[in-house]
């Protein structure tokens, strides 16, 4: 296992941020002017929360506190993905971009359920 020196050495981390990373190039500039102060704010919002989040939890000192945060993070990565979902059904991105995101949300899922995983069988040893 490689040697984790900071929150940025976090796998999860990583695709939290592919994931920001895809929603601000990708998704974000296809959406109307008349959605800048609602669905375009809630995704940017929510996008960046998921790595956010699990930066936070890294911070923190006891394990059940870096575990609830990545939760959050979870959370904000659902809620990204329901955000997305109506993107599409608006007609503001295509079925490519939905597919193309939807594999970032997988990846970016299986991971973090794998630290938190991991968290918690740090936390009973």
């Amino acid at each position: 296992m490689a040697q984790i020196n900071s929150f940025e050495d976090l796998e999860c981390w990583k695709a939290a941020t592919e994931l920001r990373r895809y929603v601000s190039k990708r998704i974000l500039p296809k959406f109307p002017p008349d959605e800048k102060f609602a669905l375009t704010n809630q995704l940017r919002r929510s996008s960046r929360s998921v790595s956010d989040n699990i930066s936070e939890g890294y911070g923190r000192f006891h394990f059940q506190e870096n575990i609830q945060s990545c939760r959050m993070a979870r959370g904000s990565l659902c809620e990204s993905l329901n955000q997305v979902i109506i993107a599409r059904d608006e007609d503001y991105i295509d079925d490519r971009i939905m597919l193309e995101f939807r594999q970032i949300y997988e990846k970016t899922k299986a991971i973090l359920n794998g630290y938190i995983n991991y968290l918690n069988n740090a936390k009973k040893q």
